[in-house]
């Protein structure tokens, strides 16, 4: 039997995509629905998730910044109870046992934290634990292995498990699997932290913040040794792990991605003749996620690659050997003989005596030499080296920095226009060129004007808009950091426009819970704070006479469109604006370290649930969309005209 509750979300997912005349096929739907609970069940489940709702609620009113910090690990039993009785998540009879069980373990967790005790956060072995998210508010949960003989007074080493698809794998699931043993690869001697990634991504976008979420978690609570940090997984985890791996390099010791994937066309086979043909813009944002082409940032990272001699997904790891030789390094690889998607025990073995022994060495603090490429500065650093301007996005931009004994430095670049040196430095000469100043200094920030370096001021950078580390589009970058959807409370300006706009805010919402596990945050125009403005990047839904923020904005004359009642001009093109819809990413003119995006959530669509190679941007910085066509599986309707802003939001 299906409650109320889950059979309106039910419902709220058909009518995503069936609003008005806007219709399209209902992807794979993930987590899928399980099986029906026993009235008794259902009653009694209901009831302990109330109680417990209860029980949380009085001790946030208690407001102590103990509680309010500790809270999160009470709400993790709630949330995951809560959300698989809505959603009908139970896959088995285990797991509605398992759900009482979680119940009770809140419940005591509660009890404890009433009485000013916290008996977990000193515990050893299997924990679960939670925090709440800069995103949008969510608790999201964690797992920790803390082995018995651990001395954690001194700094700890700690190794991040990413985990494999698992379609079914919910909250409740995870921790049940926390619960139940540690993961495939457990080295000695350290601390493992298991992020929950939200659910099935790879990583990739919320999943990414999750697990730099929840490290921080761990950091806070526990003397991590920021030296001794490295990253594993398996299967969608070792994707995972290329990915991570490659745009953070700083980071980590070491790495073991064990099979997956590392890019996107050749693992999905998007390009096999008879597919359709995927638009420029998407091919080129590909890239946002590709470690094959930046496969130079594991210079100072030691990577352990593992796969089956029979597994598909050894492709990976033939790939990336491939393109680390261009790069002129060599991947270690271990091969399990005879396997195929698993590991071999004795295979196993191996890599993890190699994997303890580069975590127990480390990693240098201050490398002699840097090697560094980005497509987009949303990843800019590597050590003692941050890209702070490209000359041009989603082109490859390449850093080769080395540091002598002396602290002089020698930086070759390409397809950069400003960087910052973070190690004590004097002398620097970059592409061919002395600078004079040869004091020795930290954070040493360097421009380049019309093919010219000059040492540039530290101090915040100039008012003129630029893309930078938190700015560069495309539209999912507004996803990356605090959000909050403000949706139109006036009348559209037309019918076609308003239900295509309630359709689409309505898909974003489901996506954003079905493959993040949060709730949107949302606001009505009418509603929007100075607070949201200073805080959050503003998803505004809807057109200059529903939505009076979006109004507001366009009355300031700084954002690149203009828009009424019949024309929508754009990029010197004018649409009938009754028929057509801007899509876009541009700095907040109220707040211009902040986002605004127009009617959008993440655009991958379809794509986020079926492929984890394919959650990848679909659309670029601005896109124009035609009504008259209704939306589909991948695209919001007919994309007219899309493209990305150049460096300087223009």
């Amino acid at each position: 039997m299906r409650s109320p509750t889950a059979l309106a979300l039910a419902l709220a997912f058909a009518l995503t995509f069936t609003a008005g005349a806007q219709t399209a096929p209902v992807p794979k739907k993930i987590p899928a629905q399980g099986l029906s609970l026993t009235d008794a069940d259902r009653a009694e489940l209901t009831a302990g998730t109330t109680a417990l709702r209860t029980e949380i609620d009085d001790l946030a009113r208690e407001g102590t910044v103990t509680v309010t910090a500790l809270l999160p690990d009470v709400e993790i039993f709630h949330k995951a109870v809560a959300w698989s009785l809505a959603d009908d998540t139970f896959y088995s009879p285990k797991e509605i046992a398992f759900a009482k069980h979680l119940l009770a373990e809140g419940r005591e967790r509660a009890a404890q934290l009433r009485a000013r005790k916290s008996p977990w956060l000193g515990a050893r072995g299997l924990i679960v634990r939670g925090y709440r998210s800069k995103l949008d508010g969510s608790v999201q949960p964690y797992g920790l292995v803390i082995p018995a003989d651990l001395d954690l007074s001194k700094p700890t080493p700690a190794m991040v498990w990413l985990l494999g698809r698992g379609e079914k794998r919910t909250e409740l699931a995870f921790l049940s699997e926390r619960e139940a043993g540690p993961p495939q690869l457990t080295p000695k001697g350290v601390i493992t932290l298991v992020p929950y990634g939200r659910f099935c991504n790879a990583t990739k976008f919320a999943g990414e913040v999750d697990v730099m979420e929840a490290l921080a978690a761990v950091r806070a609570h526990y003397s991590i040794d920021p030296l001794r940090i490295a990253v594993a997984g398996f299967s969608m985890g070792g994707g995972s792990t290329w990915h991570l791996a490659t745009h953070f390099p700083g980071l980590w010791c070491a790495a073991s991605p064990g099979a997956g994937f590392a890019e996107t066309p050749l693992f999905t086979k998007a390009n096999a003749p008879g597919k359709e043909v995927r638009p420029a813009w998407e091919q080129l944002l590909w890239r946002h996620y590709e470690a094959t082409g930046i496969s130079q940032n594991l210079f100072n990272v030691p990577t352990l690659a593992y796969a089956g001699e029979l597994d598909g997904q050894k492709e990976a790891s033939d790939l990336m050997e491939a393109a680390m030789a261009t790069a002129g390094l060599k991947l270690e690889r271990f091969i399990g003989p005879q396997t195929a998607h698993k590991y071999h025990d004795a295979t196993k073995a191996e890599l993890t005596t190699r994997f303890e022994a580069l975590i127990a060495k480390g990693r240098d603090a201050v490398p002699s030499e840097i090697r560094f490429s980005t497509y987009t500065l949303r990843y800019p650093e590597s050590s003692w080296v941050r890209i702070e301007g490209l000359e041009k996005h989603w082109e490859r931009a390449d850093v080769r920095a080395n540091r002598a004994q002396d602290s002089s430095v020698i930086i070759e670049t390409k397809n950069v226009s400003e960087l910052q040196v973070m190690a004590a430095v004097g002398r620097i000469a970059i592409d061919g060129q002395e600078l004079s100043d040869t004091a020795t200094r930290v954070g040493r920030r360097l421009k380049k004007t019309a093919g010219k370096w000059a040492f540039a001021s530290t101090a915040a950078p100039a008012a003129d808009l630029r893309k930078s580390h938190g700015l560069t589009g495309p539209i999912d970058d507004a996803f990356m950091d605090a959000f909050t959807f403000v949706r139109p409370s006036g009348k559209p300006l037309s019918p076609e426009l308003g239900t295509w706009v309630e359709s689409e805010l309505t898909a974003a919402r489901h996506l954003w819970r079905d493959v993040f596990r949060g709730d949107t945050p949302v606001v009505a125009d009418t509603a929007l704070t100075d607070a949201d403005i200073a805080t959050k990047h503003l998803i505004l839904w809807g057109d200059p006479t529903s939505n009076r923020v979006l109004a507001k904005l366009l009355a300031t004359g700084k954002l690149p469109l203009t828009w009424d009642a019949k024309t929508l001009t754009f990029r010197g093109k004018t649409y009938d604006a009754a028929r057509h819809a801007p899509i876009l990413i541009f700095p907040n003119p109220l707040n211009p370290s902040r986002y605004v995006v127009l009617n959008s959530g993440l655009d991958f669509r379809a794509d986020g649930y079926t492929n984890n190679a394919l959650q990848t941007p679909k659309l670029p910085d601005w896109a124009i969309v035609d009504l008259r066509t209704p939306p589909g599986p991948r695209w919001p309707g007919t994309i007219v005209d899309a493209g990305f802003f150049n460096e300087e939001w223009k």
